[in-house]
């Protein structure tokens, strides 16, 4: 097939571009070209701002795909201009959403796709429900093509996954320090982390796949685990232990606002996410990278990299000053 990945180079995208390109499929990728040396061989780009819809017209003149992903939409507006250069010029839409539409607080820890998307504690979240009602009015009205993918917390091993202000491989340089990581609530909410190449094998199954036209699908891992578990399997994967300290998400709210909406309205609750649907409609998706492998795989990564810590210096001094408040109210009686 002959395809087009808007983005392609991000932590969900560049396992669907490699792959596609060992399936054989002829892969475009249209982003701004900030990172052309980690393209595959054999991929095609067009450099290209995705916001500049005169400059995308022009690149794309007598193209067509049989397939078109959008990796970096957020807005209803995203799609919108999309389907102003796609409509008729390509047989199937892809474009990301999130799991963290689904609805908060939920009614169940059971998620599936027919649970109803509510989510009144995060923007990012309530502009990814815009968007898929955006795609979807599309479908009905026009006949847009359109395939909703939702990926719950993807990881690679450039990227390690937490709670709190995107440490990544600073996580790591923690732990190996000795230095405790702040885990909200108990630690004891069901969480399901998804390695990017697992991803990959659910979405490029949905690529050209008929059944997938109008519908959406979430792909997630089936491993569930516990923050803390979380955090002690990073910590196996290290040969360490784990210190973890546990903060109320008050006290966070109170604390640092801006962390407040990403736990409040997507890692707080226990939600599983069921993946009978992508499974049926894509029989070979199994993820198959437990979450200690993929931690393996980061500290391998890591270790040959000491310094991708670095890009989570900002949050580390974050979680440090978090740290330090909690323990002073502890001290002067509780947090109250």
């Amino acid at each position: 097939m002959k395809i087009l990945l808007i983005g392609g180079t991000g932590i969900i995208s560049e396992a669907v571009t490699e792959l596609a390109v060992r399936q054989g499929h002829e892969v475009w990728l249209l982003n701004r070209g900030q990172r052309l040396k980690d393209l595959p061989a054999g991929t095609r780009h067009l450099s290209v701002d995705k916001n500049d819809r005169s400059a995308m017209k022009k690149a794309l003149e007598g193209q067509r795909f049989e397939a078109v992903a959008n990796f970096i939409a957020f807005v209803p507006e995203d799609v919108l201009m999309d389907a102003e250069v796609f409509l008729g010029k390509t047989a199937q839409y892809l474009v990301i959403s999130s799991a963290s539409a689904y609805q908060k607080p939920p009614n169940h820890f059971r998620v599936t796709e027919s649970t109803p998307l509510h989510n009144p504690f995060w923007q990012y979240s309530r502009n990814k429900i815009a968007l898929e009602d955006a795609a979807l009015k599309l479908y009905r009205e026009r006949g847009f093509p359109v395939t909703i993918v939702r990926p719950s917390y993807t990881y690679s091993k450039r990227f390690v996954p937490g709670n709190l202000f995107s440490l990544s491989f600073a996580i790591f340089e923690r732990m190996r320090a000795g230095k405790p990581l702040a885990v909200h609530g108990d630690g004891q909410s069901l969480w399901q982390m998804t390695f990017n190449e697992d991803f990959a094998v659910g979405f490029n199954g949905l690529l050209g796949n008929p059944r997938a036209l109008g519908e959406c699908f979430h792909i997630t891992g089936d491993e569930v685990l516990t923050w803390d578990q979380i955090f002690h399997t990073m910590a196996r994967a290290l040969g360490v232990e784990a210190k973890l300290v546990h903060i109320p998400v008050e006290f966070i709210r109170r604390a640092d606002p801006g962390s407040y909406d990403g736990l409040k309205g997507d890692k707080m609750y226990s939600l599983v996410l069921d993946n009978s649907k992508i499974k049926s409609v894509v029989p070979e998706y199994r993820a198959k990278i437990p979450f200690y492998e993929g931690m393996c795989r980061c500290r391998d990564y890591f270790d040959k990299h000491p310094e991708a810590a670095a890009a989570g210096k900002a949050g580390s001094e974050k979680l440090d000053h978090l740290l330090g408040l909690w323990e002073q109210a502890l001290k002067v009686g509780g947090p109250a």
